[in-house]
């Protein structure tokens, strides 16, 4: 007899077609639509779907009200992060608490075998292993999750080219409607802009100081919250410069630092609160500091729950409260969040 399974529908195609796919091969089928974030209109739109592919497949459905898990875990320390200088990554985040933590708890209690994810991601032999397609793998944004939680987790489409799930898609009448309509973004509780979401929190527009690496003042930002790590426009410079970027934060003095491109060259950086899916203090590896950065060889030395990194070439653009994903080949072997860099 097949397991029971709980498929995590968003109302995208992906997620629609993941539900296809496993009434498709006989498993016993039931969908779980998630509250989130305060968004009316975004939800009714997405529920509207979810009931519509559950129509069609002839499978019951739930409405998963985790909002409140999700202000406390997610969306809060999203907002915090900004305010103290740093660049979160909030899908990193709720991957671990939200979708494969309160969710995968709720499948449980619900008395589901398995829960069932639209992500583009595979596991092998209690690894995560990226995805067939490239273009689309979410490897990155998985690597925080418990491993123990991938004992319960199936992910149908790791293995999947997404262009082949369009062109199954359209050949599906409900599956070809939903895959006409306009992707969701990566922050799902960003419409536009983040510093939208800030505004409603904090003032995020306080003009301060932009200085050079020996602290001078050489122009003026139109507040810190606006800018991040590499970020080369949106400043303004007192004289002709070549251009500059921005080297660092401060958030306590709202103010910004900016140097020359090379000046953005990392070796070394702090990591903290890693999670780890090999027991080992030190080895080699290929890290990835954001999720389209290419991979970059390195060496880690963990002491606790830190870990030292070194690049064998310098990277640049590493912004503290990013995630730095370990990976030998395709496997994920662990992460931790960026502290800082060393000089």
């Amino acid at each position: 007899m097949k397991p029971k399974v709980l498929v995590a529908m968003s109302g995208g195609v992906d997620s629609s077609y993941v539900a296809y796919l496993l009434k498709e091969r006989g498993y016993e089928v039931e969908g779980a639509y998630m509250i989130l974030h305060d968004s009316p209109a975004y939800h009714e739109k997405n529920i509207q779907n979810v009931k519509k592919v559950a129509k069609f497949l002839d499978i019951p459905y739930h409405i998963v009200d985790l909002s409140k898990a999700f202000k406390e875990k997610v969306y809060n320390p999203f907002v915090q992060s900004y305010i103290e200088g740093l660049t979160p990554n909030p899908c990193v985040v709720c991957n671990k608490n939200i979708k494969l933590g309160q969710l995968l708890q709720k499948t449980k209690e619900m008395g589901f075998d398995l829960l069932a994810t639209g992500h583009y991601v595979q596991i092998e032999e209690g690894f995560i292993k990226e995805a067939v397609d490239k273009s689309k793998d979410q490897s990155y944004f998985l690597a925080n999750v418990d491993k123990e939680a991938l004992k319960s987790v199936i992910f149908p489409l790791g293995t999947m080219l997404k262009e082949d799930i369009k062109k199954r898609a359209l050949k599906i009448p409900i599956l070809s409607e939903i895959s006409k309509q306009k992707e969701s973004s990566e922050i799902c509780f960003v419409e536009d802009s983040y510093i939208d979401i800030l505004n409603k929190h904090t003032k995020t527009s306080q003009k301060g100081e932009v200085v050079d690496r020996e602290g001078n003042v050489i122009g003026e930002h139109f507040g810190y919250m606006h800018y991040t790590i590499g970020q080369r426009k949106g400043f303004r410079l007192k004289v002709a410069h070549t251009p500059h970027y921005v080297l660092s934060i401060d958030a306590k003095n709202n103010r910004i630092t900016v140097g020359k491109k090379e000046e953005l060259d990392v070796y070394t950086m702090k990591l903290k609160g890693l999670n780890m899916f090999i027991d080992k203090d030190y080895f080699e590896c290929e890290a990835k500091i954001r999720y389209r950065s290419p991979k970059s060889r390195v060496s880690v030395k963990i002491e606790g729950d830190e870990a030292t990194v070194h690049f064998y070439e310098p990277v640049q653009g590493v912004a503290p409260g990013q995630a730095c994903v370990f990976y030998e080949n395709e496997r994920v072997l662990g992460m931790g969040w960026i502290v800082k860099k060393e000089d």
